[in-house]
């Protein structure tokens, strides 16, 4: 059944209940929108009910990067969604964090956005995306113990941080809303980012800032409807089963992926 936004959340997005502390819908950008923005998929995450873990194949041991369907075996997460960007021999690019340590590359300097999650220490939230243009990071005071870093596409001020390229791809958007939840997007068909950024500030009201994953045949997202049975609110992803089940489509193997799973 759909389920309301709840307070500050203007935007017109029909929510369906996943499971308990996971609300997922179809969201189809409206007349605020280019005509070239796609209907994007969206699941909304309660930090406090789930958690957030980076996964990287050389820190699990394995000889080769895994699709997401197989991470998804791997991990037992019911939610996955690709970690960021990464080279041809598959090294990350940015800072990545898994249990406090440092997985990926140094700090690229030109990606602003970081995504964090699983504080060290009480008082801080959960989850959420850190704007590095505005915030100080240290690696010897990082607060969180997962952290993966990419290009920030929207800040708190409603500024798109994205150029003009005219490049068109799929997309993987990690977002906060301002009821402090995170929103994970993903695009139905290829779409450039400036595009993307305009329209989730014109029309999906209750994000404060996002950043973007990496796109084109990295972008990927998983949500394992198999393991839970038949779910009601999964019925409205119905139409683009095949992109978001981890079978239908090209995925490609990943060397870093996060997943979300209940806490204990």
């Amino acid at each position: 059944m759909p389920i309301s936004g709840g307070a500050g959340e203007p935007e017109p997005v029909s929510w369906g209940r996943w499971v308990e502390g996971i609300d997922v819908a179809l969201w189809e950008p409206g007349i605020e929108c280019d005509d070239d923005v796609p209907p994007l998929v969206a699941v909304r995450v309660d930090p406090e009910r789930y958690r957030f873990a980076t996964y990287h194949y050389l820190d699990e041991n394995l000889p080769a990067p895994l699709t997401l369907k197989e991470w998804q075996r791997r991990t037992g997460a019911r939610l996955l969604f690709n970690a960021g960007l990464f080279r041809d021999d598959y090294s990350y690019m940015g800072l990545l964090y898994k249990d406090g340590r440092p997985l990926g590359s140094r700090r690229h300097p030109q990606w602003q956005g970081l995504f964090v999650a699983e504080p060290k220490v009480p008082g801080l939230r959960k989850a959420r995306v850190v704007d590095l243009a505005l915030e100080p990071f240290s690696a010897d005071t990082m607060a969180y113990r997962e952290a993966a870093q990419s290009l920030m596409l929207l800040d708190g001020k409603g500024k798109p941080r994205v150029r003009q390229t005219g490049k068109r791809a799929h997309q993987t958007v990690v977002a906060e809303d301002r009821d402090g939840r995170i929103v994970l997007l993903k695009t139905t068909d290829a779409v450039t980012l400036w595009d993307l950024a305009v329209c989730l500030k014109a029309a999906f009201h209750n994000l404060h800032q996002a950043m973007v994953m990496d796109g084109g045949a990295s972008s990927d997202l998983l949500i394992d409807g198999e393991s839970m049975g038949p779910q009601e609110g999964l019925a409205l992803l119905e139409p683009f089963q095949s992109l978001i089940d981890g079978r239908g489509m090209g995925h490609i193997p990943l060397p870093a992926v996060i997943g979300v799973l209940p806490r204990r």
